[in-house]
């Protein structure tokens, strides 16, 4: 993945998306990924030369590879979201 500016898709509904367009851009840091095993936890995928999983959920579990802190204001809404995620 590229370092800086990239956007993510959303792969599948979550309480964390809420006010967060599709194809929304985040900041990522690191070059690295995931690959899950069960493609069932992928919540979120990045285009950058190839696909890739940047974000995934279970249960009560939301991690993404990029920074939300870093990633301006569709960042601080997925930081709202978590503190208002029941």
């Amino acid at each position: 993945p590229n370092m800086g500016w990239n956007l993510v898709n959303h792969v599948k509904t979550h309480p964390m998306w809420d006010g967060i367009s599709e194809a929304e851009r985040f900041y990522f840091v690191h070059s690295y990924y995931v690959n899950p095993d069960n493609k069932e936890d992928v919540c979120g995928s990045t285009d950058y030369i190839i696909p890739f999983t940047s974000v995934v959920a279970r249960e009560n579990l939301f991690a993404v590879q990029f920074h939300p802190e870093k990633s301006q204001k569709s960042g601080l809404q997925l930081l709202s979201n978590f503190l208002n995620w029941q």
